[in-house]
C-alpha cells in the first residue's frame, strides 16, 4: 500500500452508494479543505479508500464492498444527526 495521501468522496445514489471522485496529493488537501468548509463528515479508513480508488469515478459501489461502505455512511449519518441535535439545543437551528 502507498503512503500517498488519498481520499475518496461517496454519495448515496438512487439505488446504491456511488464513488464521486478520488483525490491524491495536492488534490487531497483541496478536497479535505472543501469538505471541512462545507461541514461534510470525514471518515478515515485508508484501506477502504485504497480499494475504492481503483474504481472509476461515478461507479456504483460493487456488492462485495457494500458492507464496508454502509458502515461509513451509517457513521456519517450518526455524526451529522448528533451535530444537528447539538445545534438545535443551542437554538442555532
Amino acid at each position: 500500500m502507498s503512503d500517498e495521501r488519498l481520499a475518496v468522496a461517496l454519495e448515496y445514489g438512487e439505488d446504491a452508494p456511488r464513488l464521486l471522485t478520488v483525490a491524491r496529493g495536492l488534490l487531497y488537501d483541496t478536497m479535505i479543505a472543501i469538505a471541512r468548509s462545507h461541514g461534510i463528515t470525514i471518515y478515515e479508513d485508508p484501506d477502504l479508500a485504497q480499494v475504492l480508488s481503483r474504481l472509476p469515478a461515478g461507479s456504483d459501489i460493487p456488492i462485495p464492498l457494500f458492507a464496508a461502505v454502509a458502515e461509513v455512511l451509517a457513521y456519517c449519518y450518526r455524526v451529522n444527526a448528533a451535530f444537528r441535535e447539538k445545534l438545535q439545543k443551542r437554538g442555532v437551528l
